[in-house]
């Protein structure tokens, strides 16, 4: 019966009118310091505190320009720390839009999936098995109802709703444990019981990741640096210039050099608008920093139904244990006046949910036997239970009770009375089915009279016979499998399904090598040793429970796996929380797996896995691209501004606060905007990377130290040659500019040649060459920057001179990429 034919429901212009008088149906906090809490987050970087620092220190020495220039420096820092916060949460909240959970609203007579927030009171909703209630609201009709109220109750148990007293209600929050119903909103937004409880609804965050981790410690840990050179160089200096203030200014000037502050805000940038970018293809991103996992995942776990299948049931064959035998589905032509199909449709909902049932009551609805058909009383009922599962339905008769049961063919064959011959050719028959990719379903009857069996397996059961439900594997299971092979990302298959069956798919879907297999009741009988042993090797596993799917998730992790897993059933919630990345399909999966998920497939085609690991690898390479900057371009920073001191040279520091804040704010957008517009590489699915791999940190090390090699040549050469120290100054920052340039176009690729990504498109590179030549002639040519850099006027011979210093210094980089790649193609 369709949902428009029981309720009508609210119009739109009601709905609409009724919103304006209520609002959204969402839990609001009030708080309206989203901009001074970025504000704050951006002052309180050690950065921001270097720069007050050298800022004071400027007006108090009398240097009205240079401290005027700091406090612009400290404007321009926290704008771009708060443009970049915004920009993350601009993304974010654009992101959140695609994550609203969705609820089923009756509207102008039509069942509509709406946005959660759109409900208002008065509104008809229906919820489901897995679906969590969007609203306070009136029950007005329902079907094997319980729920899971611990949210708002503390209750772990399941409530159960059947009873339709007066008044019973469904709360936010809570979750539909089984059955489903029809209620009319009696509350919604901070109205609600979760509301005036107080209660937020919480979404599963993932831990720090191991990324973030590193990134917190290394900043850390140069932070320490910082701070130790700043307090070293004020002594050595002070030592030998008894110039406090100046003293001051040159440990300011290397601990400013020192701190990669960059780095954090990189990490959340790519993170944020990485998930937008991917949510716009139809990839919800819960949780940004999932995307570093998706980056290095290397074992997908699947479900089969729903994820594998079309999740389209039809039934196709029948085995009649008594008369008509074998009957099998011939398209167009109806079900004959068959008892197993009869008993199957008993055993189903009188308004079926699940797509299994719904096929069954469709192929009953065509049959012969339709005609007859009468809903009987249902006086009893025994929800899905046991392993392997089964499901009980009791009616009143005229003279007795009728039971009709379906479940697990195995468990509806122990529980029925036969000789073991009789059910060992049944079990075979059971087999062959599922060999042919058929679910199957055994079916029972039972009349019983007096008290009811506190189990299902306690009526006197008689066998009925076997129902068989094709759900086709989607069409491209082959093509996904084979690109998540040239990934180097294996492929195990989780399914509640009978062995049989699972076999079946996965020779359809192409999986490879030996096809060993594990049951559930298998998996949770070895200790987690045994089980690591195994896990890596057997691809399949038939009859699988939460619990076991959970098992085999964390022995994976257990054996150093990077696990997505995907499904769409309450089932495979705990699974899908398990994993460090969680895929529930958008369209056929339940709330609770989606909720329970990090990734929603919007429109469940398994091709968008593939999409998102590629986005998730080039979001995570241009990250490592970015970092690998950073780290190359601070060291030649750190060195010119420590080492010359160190050493004893006649110019012991060439750079000042002022210096080293302008290439700050080069640096920052640099690696945070510009390599996060990068393309992805033609070779970045193929290969797991980790951030630093193989000789990428030596490399990265040596470019940084080969840079500043070249950058104290011509310091050294400069002071020495009888130049003033404004001299030196100019043309060192001249050549430290030039290799800024020079290493943001090397490090696009650390294997590809500049020849080769210079055809990469990225719509910034004009931008980001423009304004670097742009910032360098103003220091350059007009007097007021010239001077406040404390800079001169240079030699165009000298300028070349610079300019081919830093060709050397990077181009060495470019030979060495151009002889590994080479090497690599003769290879």
């Amino acid at each position: 019966m369709e949902e428009a034919s029981l309720f009508s429901g609210l119009s739109s212009a009601e709905a609409a009118r009724l919103q304006a008088l209520y609002g959204k149906n969402s839990l609001r906090s009030g708080s309206r310091y989203g901009m001074l809490v970025i504000l704050w987050k951006a002052i309180k970087e050690p950065m921001f505190a270097l720069l007050a620092g050298a800022c004071l220190l400027y007006f108090l020495l009398g240097e009205q320009g240079e401290g005027l220039l700091m406090l612009l420096a400290m404007g321009f820092v926290a704008a771009i720390s708060v443009f970049q916060e915004m920009r993350s949460s601009r993304a974010l909240a654009a992101l959140r839009q695609y994550t609203q959970p969705l609820a089923t609203v009756i509207r102008d007579g039509q069942a509509k999936a709406l946005p959660a927030e759109e409900i208002v009171p008065g509104d008809i909703i229906t919820v489901g098995e897995g679906d969590r209630v969007p609203a306070d609201a009136l029950i007005l009709r329902a079907n094997d109802l319980s729920m899971n109220e611990s949210l708002v109750t503390g209750e772990t148990f399941p409530v159960d709703k059947g009873g339709l007293a007066d008044n019973e209600r469904i709360y936010q929050g809570t979750t539909v444990n089984t059955g489903m119903c029809y209620a009319k909103v009696t509350d919604t937004g901070n109205d609600t019981m979760l509301g005036r409880l107080g209660i937020a609804i919480e979404e599963s965050a993932p831990s720090t990741s191991q990324l973030q981790t590193w990134i917190a410690g290394f900043v850390k840990a140069m932070a320490i640096f910082g701070i130790s050179a700043f307090v070293l160089m004020w002594g050595i200096n002070y030592y030998h210039s008894h110039d406090l203030t100046l003293s001051l200014l040159t440990g300011l000037t290397l601990a400013m050099s020192a701190i990669p502050e960059e780095i954090p805000v990189a990490f959340s940038s790519f993170m944020a608008l990485g998930a937008y970018r991917l949510a716009a293809l139809g990839i919800v991103v819960r949780h940004p920093q999932v995307i570093e996992n998706l980056g290095v995942v290397s074992v997908i776990c699947l479900d089969k139904t729903g994820t594998l299948t079309e999740n389209r049931m039809q039934v196709r064959v029948l085995y009649a244990a008594a008369g008509a035998g074998k009957e099998e589905w011939q398209d167009g032509r109806p079900w004959g006046d068959s008892r197993v199909l009869w008993y199957a449709r008993l055993a189903c909902e009188a308004e079926p949910f699940d797509v299994m049932e719904k096929a069954i009551v469709e192929a009953f609805g065509t049959s012969a036997g339709s005609s007859r058909y009468t809903p009987l009383r249902l006086v009893k009922e025994y929800p899905l239970g046991g392993r392997p599962p089964m499901m009980t339905h009791v009616y009143a008769g005229e003279v007795s009770n009728i039971a009709a049961a379906k479940g697990a063919p195995e468990r509806i064959l122990r529980i029925c009375k036969m000789p073991e011959d009789i059910r060992g050719n049944w079990l075979q028959q059971v087999s062959g089915l599922a060999g042919e990719g058929y679910r199957v379903l055994g079916i029972c009857s039972a009349v019983h009279e007096g008290a009811y069996p506190s189990e299902q397996d306690g009526f006197d059961w008689q066998f009925e016979g076997l129902l068989a439900l094709y759900d086709p594997p989607k069409k491209n299971l082959g093509k996904v499998f084979g690109e998540w092979r040239e990934a180097g990302i294996s492929v195990k298959i989780l399914s509640g399904d009978y062995a049989g069956t699972v076999l079946n798919v996965a020779r359809q879907a192409g999986l490879e090598g030996t096809l060993a297999l594990l049951t559930g009741e298998e998996v949770m009988a070895l200790s987690p040793e045994e089980l690591a042993g195994q896990v890596q090797r057997i691809q399949l596993y038939a009859r699988m429970f939460p619990e076991a799917k959970t098992k085999v998730v964390e022995a994976l992790k257990a054996a150093g796996e990077i696990v997505a897993m995907s499904g769409d059933g309450v089932n495979d919630g705990p699974a899908l929380r398990s994993a460090q990345v969680g895929i529930a399909m958008g369209k056929k999966g339940t709330e609770i797996a989606k909720e329970a998920a990090d990734l929603v497939i919007a429109d469940d085609d398994l091709e968008r896995i593939t999409e998102a690991i590629q986005h998730g690898r080039t979001i995570r390479d241009n990250l490592a691209k970015a970092i690998r900057y950073l780290v190359t371009i601070h060291i030649p920073i750190i060195l010119t501004a420590s080492l010359p001191l160190l050493l004893g040279w006649r110019y012991p520091t060439v750079f000042s606060p002022i210096h080293i804040i302008f290439l700050e704010l080069i640096m920052g957008p640099t690696c945070s905007v510009f390599y996060e517009s990068e393309p992805m590489e033609k070779d970045v699915i193929v290969s797991r990377k980790s951030l630093f791999q193989g000789r990428d940190l030596p490399v990265t090390l040596a470019l940084g130290g080969i840079t500043a090699a070249g950058i104290l040549v011509v310091y050294y050469l400069f002071m020495h040659g009888g130049y003033s120290p404004e001299y030196t100054r100019t043309l060192v920052f001249l050549t430290l500019l030039f290799d800024n340039i020079l290493l943001t176009f090397a490090g696009r690729s650390i294997h590809e040649t500049f020849f080769t990504t210079i055809r990469y498109h990225n719509p910034l590179v004009p931008l980001f060459l423009g304004l670097s030549l742009l910032f360098i002639g103003i220091i350059y040519f007009a007097p007021g920057a010239r001077h406040l850099f404390q800079l001169t006027s240079i030699a165009p011979l000298h300028a070349v001179a610079a300019v081919g210093v830093s060709l050397l210094s990077i181009g060495w980089f470019e030979l060495y990429k151009y002889l590994v790649l080479a090497r690599r193609r003769k290879g």
